[in-house]
């Protein structure tokens, strides 16, 4: 329930305090006194989107603080616990906004953003206004409605589920089958090329060792004839030779050289150790130089085809291994396609089959829900003097998608044996609101700890007609709390309490105010509302009149 409102520096209100009761609570006032102020006052402190422009020319900034009550089980608690904020008996909202634009809120002395006072509001506050009615009166919204008069929100979420997953299903499928198409296009190529690169098996740097070997064997004759003479001058008849005369006289002479000549021949065994490990080396090079006559044009052969194949895939000589592991997947896909385009075929029958049984068991519970929808309805239009009048829920096959097969329209027929139609199109101004509060009080009936507003529900309607309207928002707040916006007497004479909206200019500056009226005070606003800017003493007994009848 909301309990108080604190409105600071909104369009023209300055300061204005509101103490709300439960049960019905009603405002009246002159047009444009300011009644929508405060609708859009208690909607930006609740995070709805609305006009910009709210505060006040000249301040710093505009605030609004709504309090509401929260006993224990409100699902509001639920929100907040989510959002990990503290939960209390009391709930206080708190929100700015600068003149720039800037706003910024708290629940409870914690920021927070929008997206948690939405989510409030929704557990909070039910508005209905000339706003809602549009959307009412839009078939494309109808089916929405019902299931959430239905309670079937879990059961389309499910349908969505499934048509979400038949969608990526037949996705799969599509695309598994054009790429099967490409693939098949092109199987000949896969095949040869297969083949081809399976026959050669080329191997990463292989190409580079090829070429090695190529510009080896070509200089092999050359080379051939200065590694001999190198191995000669490395042998006995050279270095070899040499060196080991150099050690033996050495040697002969080293018991004579007290030691003086151990360094040189420490030196020349080393160096004779190097000179062995360089012989080696060119005897080794030398026999990788002798091959059959035939190798050479092997090698250039396999060199050649390993580049003819790079340049015709256009990929580098390293690269062609991995090369035909590619085409060797492509191909062992298009081998194994149409075993998987069998498979996606069956899951996608499998997910229609899911999705229509969902859709067939949504459009059983929407029907089912339909005929509850229009037994209230009868029941709720019947209080309002509407007891002739019709109102159908009707079903019909729509093209499948996320929200099932059917599509809802609210149609009514004001007298019998007339034509049953959309609602806008047959109700009169007086006929369409009370449909409307009708709808809306069923559509919204299940909703605990909801504070209803309603603004101006009564337009179009008078006398006895608008008597009946204030009867049933008055019935309708007898287990909580209803705040109503009219300009009917008869309404307002129904209100458990009674505030006046007003609109004053002090030194030039144009105010709102708001004052809860007393007994004799309704008398006067009342009357006011019945004979206009001229009170006449038969309008306060006509005002009287209401007020008892409203007591009874």
């Amino acid at each position: 329930m909301l309990r108080h409102l604190d409105i600071r520096d909104m369009l023209i209100i300055d300061r204005l305090e509101l103490a709300f009761q439960p049960g019905l609570n009603v405002l009246t006032g002159e047009t444009g006194a300011g009644k929508s102020i405060l609708l859009d006052s208690l909607g930006f402190v609740l995070g709805w989107r609305g006009r910009a422009d709210l505060v006040r020319t000249g301040a710093v900034q505009g605030e609004v603080v709504a309090v509401f009550d929260l006993p224990p089980g409100h699902p509001a608690r639920a929100v907040l616990e989510e959002a990990g904020l503290p939960v209390g008996d009391d709930l206080i909202l708190r929100r700015v906004n600068t003149p720039e634009g800037r706003k910024t809120a708290w629940v409870n002395d914690r920021r927070v953003s929008g997206e948690v006072l939405r989510a409030l509001s929704d557990r909070l506050v039910e508005l209905h206004g000339q706003q809602d009615d549009r959307g009412l009166l839009d078939p494309r919204q109808h089916r929405a409605m019902l299931d959430s008069f239905g309670g079937l929100e879990p059961a389309r979420a499910t349908v969505a589920g499934l048509w979400t997953a038949r969608r990526q299903a037949g996705t799969a499928l599509r695309d598994a089958e054009v790429a099967l198409a490409g693939m098949k296009a092109e199987e000949e190529f896969l095949r040869h090329a297969v083949a081809e690169l399976d026959a050669l098996e080329p191997e990463p740097g292989e190409e580079a060792a090829l070429d090695t070997r190529r510009r080896l064997m070509q200089g092999a004759e050359r080379m051939r004839d200065d590694l001999a003479k190198a191995a000669e001058a490395l042998g006995l008849n050279g270095a070899e030779g040499a060196m080991g005369d150099a050690m033996r006289w050495l040697d002969g002479l080293s018991d004579r050289a007290e030691g003086g000549l151990e360094a040189a021949l420490a030196a020349l065994e080393r160096a004779m150790v190097e000179l062995g490990e360089a012989q080696a080396g060119v005897a080794g090079f030398a026999d990788a130089l002798s091959f059959n006559p035939g190798a050479l044009e092997e090698t250039e052969e396999r060199l050649f085809a390993l580049r003819g194949l790079a340049r015709k895939h256009d990929v580098q000589p390293d690269d062609l291994g991995a090369f035909a592991g590619e085409l060797r997947v492509r191909l062992a896909a298009l081998d194994g396609g149409e075993g998987q385009i069998s498979m996606l075929k069956q899951a996608l029958t499998e997910a229609e089959a899911a999705y229509d049984r969902a859709a067939l068991d949504l459009s059983d519970r929407r029907a089912s829900a339909a005929q509850r929808l229009d037994s209230a309805m009868a029941g709720e239009l019947a209080p309002l003097k509407m007891e002739r009048a019709d109102f159908t829920t009707t079903l019909s096959k729509t093209a499948p998608g996320p929200d099932g097969v059917d599509a809802v329209a609210f149609m009514v027929a004001t007298n019998p044996g007339a034509p049953a139609g959309p609602l806008n199109k047959i109700a009169s101004g007086g006929e369409l609101s009370r449909f409307l509060l009708a709808l809306k009080v069923c559509l919204t009936r299940e909703a605990e700890g909801v504070t209803m507003i309603f603004d101006e529900i009564d337009r179009g309607v008078g006398g006895a007609t608008a008597d009946a309207v204030g009867k049933r928002l008055a019935a309708l707040a007898g287990d909580g709390q209803v705040l109503v916006v009219t300009h009917a007497p008869q309404v307002a004479a129904r209100g458990a309490h009674h505030w006046q909206v007003a609109k004053a200019v002090k030194g030039g500056v144009t105010t709102s105010d708001v004052r809860a009226l007393d007994a004799e005070a309704r008398v006067d606003e009342l009357a006011r509302m019945l004979a206009g800017d001229t009170v006449t003493a038969a309008a306060r007994e006509a005002a009287r009149a209401l007020l008892q009848a409203g007591r009874g």
